[in-house]
């Protein structure tokens, strides 16, 4: 800081004295000791780079030390002499630093060298035209000179490459590389306005030099930040062409123009056409590259998003949704038969040996289910431990028995020999995929409760079927058929009430039974495994309702969906998450993802997501916070933001006496911990203000707004939303 305003308080003083030069020194070695210090300190892992570029820079104040020095000893500065040897020599370590602590890999390396060329292409060419150029046809300027004069720009084209690759990289996004890159971007202006302004004998320091010491304590400042410490991330996809970096390449991309027309206003006689028309095809051929690069990135894109679409990524078998096509394909032409199959004792695996001895179990009970389907049937992984099999023909008995003998046989898993049992149900003979989906479903809870066996659909298992597995067959109907729909609840600000973000609910209207109740449904989804694909229509579908909202400018901030244990156990799970975010648009930031305590309290693979999670940018809220196992020991293993407090804690907060004594220390722990509390089932405005007065200022309940559909959260219905959207 103090390095910063001795910079920008430097115009003050006389410019070309001694005080002045000494000023200017000062500042610049200070930067080098404060890099020095912050090498020391924070002991990054890739102290080299830093150390490099503290290197750099300490030559770079040498050149002006060395350049006063002769200036007030001879009374002049010989040019050239050796401050500009030492000047030239400091481009070269700063480039060499810059380039090892903003450079990725593999194709993201390809795409930021395109960017840094087609930058470094168009400053490159602002020199030559106003600088190399003249310089060159200046025959009556020693040799020595004339390159030396060259040497500079050309150095400063050199050093724009690494920071252009800096400026374009997402990962560059630490405190400490945005002083690095700051600091060198204004680096770069002042040598450039120094290097034309030197040519036309207008130079006279000033407000330049300053810029000049404002880069020292930009770099002075990165070293010592904390940040300082981590190398930038190299993951994120430079392929990605957000709106900075297309205005920052269309800028440069013009450059050749722009020029065209000041040397045409300026000296119509004199414009470098050889100049202007070689930069301009060379920028051209960089940006033909660039698409390039990025038609191929998304047709890559495009193969794996194709292939996680149509595969599982745990069994490698195909996923629900190829293989309801290739049953739809195969009812057009014939009457398959179709096994369902749902393993026995899978969950008291998971439960005893954790979610990653289950995964080891589900893949090889899926090469077994493939080693023994004939040629021309379909094997799928239908979600959870439920799998599938279509066959072209009626061999569904033959095929069954076959298929519980070799799952039955015991599987090796996480150093364990285990074994479950399969129930298989069976259906056939319709020419609608759907019901043969579900009759083979309902023929699979019939065979479950005949002791894990496998059943043959019939008429009677329609009635003979407890309601439970005929609720779980309704399920997957349902989906199919679109019976599903989502609600929001809208979270708002207290005390104005303003919507802050909403809350996606599911609700289910059969034709026959009429509403559904969430807490009737959703635990037979999650003991059938069909949460995990109804979880995605979720996701999927509160997505596309937030795009749509944002498209309409009444999107609020963020939009919360609620996720299950059996989905954050799933594999691929975060995967999915980030690819439906791609697929609709939306900002991860703006993605809420609401998990119980119940669901993370094991640990394992459910934490491990949550984490991933956390680290694709999304939020995580707890639900239903203080009802759980080990609340306040959840906080610390779990990267969670949003506390919801359970409505039983709300209820009663306006009663006197210890009521409210929960609601009051749960707060208190959000607050220390910098969390947002959410106080859910706020129904009465009494409850608002009390919940007010506590220290809460968020909250949800029917006294704010009842879970609708999307249609009445209209440009009318919420005035005043916080600026927010998908990107």
């Amino acid at each position: 800081m103090a390095a910063l305003i001795a910079a920008l308080c430097f115009p003050l003083v006389p410019d070309d004295t001694l005080p002045a030069k000494i000023y200017v020194n000062t500042v610049g070695l200070s930067s080098v000791a404060a890099m020095v210090a912050g090498i020391v300190r924070n002991r990054p892992g890739h102290w080299r780079a830093w150390a490099l570029f503290a290197a750099g820079v300490l030559t770079f104040v040498s050149g002006d030390i060395t350049y006063d020095v002769t200036e007030l000893r001879l009374g002049e500065y010989p040019y050239p002499y050796w401050a500009d040897l030492l000047y030239l020599s400091a481009y070269p370590l700063l480039w060499a630093s810059l380039s090892r602590l903003g450079s990725s890999r593999g194709d993201r390396e390809r795409g930021a060298l395109i960017d840094a060329a087609i930058i470094s292409t168009g400053i490159g060419l602002i020199f030559w035209v106003w600088v190399v150029g003249p310089t060159l046809q200046d025959a009556g300027a020693p040799l020595l000179e004339r390159l030396v004069t060259i040497g500079y720009p050309l150095a400063d084209v050199l050093l724009t490459t690494a920071v252009a690759r800096m400026l374009t990289r997402a990962g560059n996004r630490t405190p400490s590389m945005r002083l690095m890159a700051t600091g060198a971007v204004i680096m770069l202006s002042c040598d450039l306005i120094y290097t034309t302004m030197s040519s036309t004998a207008e130079y006279t320091g000033g407000f330049v030099d300053s810029g000049f010491l404002m880069a020292y304590a930009s770099w002075g400042a990165a070293a010592l930040h904390p940040s300082m410490r981590r190398r930038p991330d190299t993951v994120l996809d430079v392929h990605r062409i957000g709106r900075f970096r297309l205005v920052l390449l269309t800028a440069f991309v013009l450059i050749p123009p722009g020029l065209l027309f000041l040397q045409g206003a300026d000296q119509p006689a004199d414009i470098a056409w050889a100049s202007l028309g070689a930069g301009a095809v060379v920028l051209c051929l960089l940006v033909v590259m660039r698409m390039w690069g990025l038609v191929q990135q998304v047709k890559v894109q495009a193969s794996r998003l194709g292939d996680l679409a149509m595969h599982d990524p745990l069994t490698g078998l195909a996923n629900r949704r190829a293989f309801e096509e290739q049953l739809g394909a195969a009812v057009a032409t014939g009457t398959p038969t179709v096994l369902l199959l749902d393993l026995n004792g899978f969950k008291a695996v998971n439960d005893r040996f954790g979610h990653a001895v289950g995964d080891e179990l589900l893949a090889a009970v899926a090469a077994r289910i493939s080693g023994e389907i004939p040629a021309g049937a379909v094997a799928a992984r239908m979600g959870g431990d439920e799998f599938a099999v279509l066959l072209p023909t009626d061999a569904g008995e033959d095929l069954a028995v076959r298929l519980r003998a070799a799952i039955h046989q015991p599987v090796q898993a996480g150093g364990q020999d285990l074994l479950v049992g399969v129930s298989i149900g069976i259906a056939g003979d319709v020419t609608d995929p759907v019901e043969v989906l579900r009759r083979a479903d309902v023929a699979m809870y019939a065979a479950k409760a005949d002791g894990g066996r496998h059943r043959r659909y019939t008429a009677d298992l329609d009635t003979s079927t407890d309601e439970e597995a005929r609720l779980g067959a309704e399920l997957r109907t349902a989906l199919d058929r679109g019976e599903f729909h989502l609600v929001y609840q809208p979270i708002v600000e207290l005390p104005t009430g303003a919507v802050l973000a909403v809350e996606s609910l599911v609700r289910w209207w059969h034709p026959d039974r009429g509403y559904v109740p969430p807490d009737v449904f959703i635990p037979v989804a999650e003991r059938t495994g069909l949460i995990v694909e109804l979880g995605e229509w979720i996701l999927r579908t509160a997505c596309l309702q937030f795009a749509d909202w944002w498209r309409h400018g009444v999107a609020p901030y963020r939009f919360g969906v609620n996720v299950s244990a059996r989905q954050l156990a799933e594999p691929g799970f975060v995967s999915l998450v980030a690819a439906i975010l791609a697929e609709t648009g939306v900002h991860p930031a703006r993605l809420i993802v609401e998990v119980t305590e119940t669901a993370v309290f094991g640990g394992g693979a459910a934490v491990r997501a949550v984490h991933e999670l956390t680290e694709l940018g999304v939020e995580i809220a707890l639900d239903d916070f203080g009802t759980g196992h080990s609340s306040l020991g959840l906080l610390q293993t779990l990267p969670v933001r949003i506390l919801k407090v359970d409505k039983s804690f709300v209820e009663n907060v306006t009663m006197a006496g210890r009521h409210a004594v929960i609601a009051t220390s749960l707060i208190q722990v959000a607050n220390g911990l910098g969390l947002v509390a959410v106080a859910e089932g706020v129904e009465t405005a009494e409850q608002a203000a009390e919940l007010y007065r506590l220290g809460y200022r968020r909250a949800q309940g029917y006294h704010f707004g009842r879970p609708e559909t999307a249609r009445p959260l209209s440009a009318a219905a919420l005035p005043g939303l916080p600026a927010g959207g998908p990107g």
